[in-house]
């Protein structure tokens, strides 16, 4: 949801540059969507750590990331500089411990069920018309019912 905005102004300026902005009824938009339900958020968020580290600093080249441009867009290029210098030298746990609970909760739904179902709208309402959850499989029926 942080970033929703981008998004929806580059999918306007291609469906205007298209000539058929119809074309926004016909479109998907597809994302990925951890939901780790948890007492703890930050536990919750451990699961989800060494993900964000790969996409933050270890797709692609360094300067050729668009993973690592996401996160320096909502906020976390510092962060995500640091994760990428760790990733690329093969640290990857130390990568990862680095990645704060609020950069995870920019990315993923984390925590107990009231928090997650409290976050839930906002992701309901951006451009992504599907969801593909990850998260413990022990869950999976419970991410079904969330998202229906």
């Amino acid at each position: 949801p942080k970033d929703d905005a981008h998004y929806r102004r580059c999918l306007d300026e291609g469906f205007k540059k298209s000539g058929d902005t119809s074309k926004r009824d016909r479109f998907e938009v597809v994302s990925s969507l951890f939901v780790v339900p948890g007492d703890d958020p930050e536990k919750c968020a451990d699961f989800i750590r060494p993900f964000v580290a790969l996409y933050a600093g270890g797709m692609g080249a360094k300067g050729a990331n668009f993973h690592f441009e996401v996160f320096a867009r909502m906020g976390w290029e510092h962060i995500a500089n640091q994760v990428q210098e760790l990733y690329l030298q093969g640290k990857k746990k130390e990568a990862a411990a680095l990645i704060p609970l609020e950069m995870v909760e920019d990315v993923a739904l984390v925590g107990p069920m009231d928090k997650i179902m409290g976050e839930l709208p906002k992701w309901k309402e951006t451009a992504v018309t599907t969801f593909l959850v990850g998260g413990p499989a022990s869950f999976l029926s419970m991410y079904a019912d969330l998202l229906a």
